[in-house]
């Protein structure tokens, strides 16, 4: 199983970006997608996480600039990001909980993509 992140990029304060994150390989399903991310020095820490039926939680410092949402047919989650600010720079992860065709549930990492807010 594999998670590719893309969308990741430079972009000026108060501009948008929208991450994606697609798993592939042997998926029988996936539960709950996250993105989470993390800067040098500090713990990664959760952005947002989406159920399979489409809950949604998001860390508070992202509520109402972010969203997360998912395409189930497509194994695909994203992160659109409105409003960005310097902090919000980082190195961003996304996660899967996926059960793959042996029906074994494990939690799966993508590479992570930076994404740098800077005028």
């Amino acid at each position: 199983v594999q998670l590719q992140a893309s969308g990741g990029g430079s972009v000026q304060p108060g501009g948008s970006l929208r991450l994606s994150c697609a798993a592939s390989g042997s998926i029988f399903s996936i539960n709950d997608m996250g993105w989470y991310r993390q800067t040098p020095g500090k713990q990664r820490d959760l952005v947002a996480r989406i159920t399979r039926a489409g809950s949604t939680n998001y860390a508070d410092s992202v509520k109402g600039r972010f969203t997360i949402s998912r395409d189930n047919a497509k194994n695909t989650a994203y992160l659109q990001m409105n409003s960005l600010k310097p902090e919000d720079t980082a190195v961003y992860y996304c996660s899967a909980d996926i059960v793959n065709r042996m029906l074994m549930i494990g939690q799966e990492w993508g590479r992570g993509t930076l994404v740098t807010v800077s005028s």
